[in-house]
């Protein structure tokens, strides 16, 4: 009975190394998603989980002429199918080691729910994976699917965070800068499902101007149809369905809530980079995100989205959001004031 109940109440505490790898890791997948998908590479294997019946892209003759066969509305184009299958591995990787972390953070007694809340999120994860691939891009999809990827990614790194050891620090802050950080993190997803919806909807080049659109701060749009979620079954969403004032509409409504959220992280960073000690650390680090971010942005319209800055874009949001889990992680820590 006392060996029980010593054994029960003894938890190992998690280390923090295999969290960081797995984030990593989940981070290395986003970026691989977000550069499949700006490569127009988000078909390059028709079906799922294999390449054109394939566990990898068909290379011999024959494997190329029965694919073309069996495919002939999307012949082979192997540079697109590997793009895609290289996400696809990651991915299945990254399912493994999450699994992993999971069966130990059981063994352990620590940090059981956040670990199966990642499982749980990695396997809806798959079958988004599948869906953008059987629903031929429809947009809502593939945005979960990059908001899917952000979460694990997150809920990784909160796991790091949560199982390093951080030192005791008796600086104060004032309550009011905590419920800022949690309503910032509630902005920046928001910016990034418009991203994402953006990106989805191939309206990144709606507007080729910058700080105007077509000449105009505010032009001729149809948001109504911009942000139809559901459009039925059987729709290629290759490359676009959307009319031009649809997609600037879309490019626009992505564009004034990046302002919004420019100033209110920038002024929440301002804010925490006053108080001092670790917390001015992970502000400066938002703040450099923030400004990097916005401009690679804007370079995206410049130079007309050239592939490394538009996939630049999508990693350093995924960094920015780390930064701020980061701050606010800290922020809990902290002994409130006031």
């Amino acid at each position: 009975m006392e060996r029980s109940l010593s054994r029960s109440t003894t938890r190992r505490a998690a280390h923090p190394l295999p969290w960081l790898l797995a984030a990593v890791l989940a981070l290395t997948v986003v970026i691989l998603g977000a550069y499949t998908r700006l490569s127009d590479a988000g078909l390059g294997c028709p079906d799922w989980p294999g390449c054109y019946g394939h566990l990898a892209v068909p290379a011999s003759p024959d494997a190329l002429a029965q694919a073309n066969d069996a495919f002939a509305h999307r012949p082979v184009e192997p540079a697109k199918a590997w793009k895609e299958m290289v996400h696809r591995y990651a991915a299945s990787l990254l399912g493994l080691v999450v699994l992993g972390l999971a069966v130990s953070a059981w063994r352990r007694g620590t940090g059981r729910v956040l670990a199966s809340a990642t499982v749980l999120l990695v396997a809806f994860q798959a079958a988004l994976g599948m869906w953008t691939v059987t629903l031929l891009l429809k947009p809502v999809v593939v945005m979960s699917h990059l908001l899917g990827g952000f979460g694990v990614l997150s809920l990784l790194w909160l796991g790091y965070l949560n199982a390093r050891s951080f030192v005791p620090e008796r600086r104060a802050v004032p309550p009011y800068l905590r419920r800022l950080a949690f309503l910032g993190v509630a902005v920046l997803v928001l910016q990034i499902a418009l991203g994402g919806w953006t990106s989805a909807n191939y309206a990144a080049l709606a507007c080729p101007t910058f700080p105007k659109c077509m000449g105009a701060w505010w032009p001729p749009m149809d948001m109504k149809d911009g942000f139809v979620l559901w459009r039925g079954l059987g729709i290629n969403y290759e490359y676009g369905v959307l009319d031009s004032p649809a997609r600037v509409a879309v490019h626009m409504a992505h564009r004034a809530w990046a302002l919004v959220a420019f100033l209110y992280l920038g002024a929440l960073g301002i804010g925490a980079l006053r108080q001092g000690g670790s917390l001015r650390a992970a502000a400066a680090v938002l703040l450099l995100l923030l400004a990097t971010q916005v401009s690679l942005g804007v370079a995206n319209v410049w130079l007309h989205l050239p592939l490394p800055v538009a996939a630049a874009h999508n990693a350093v949001a995924a960094l920015l959001l780390l930064a701020l889990l980061t701050l606010t992680h800290i922020l809990v820590r902290r002994t409130s004031r006031g």
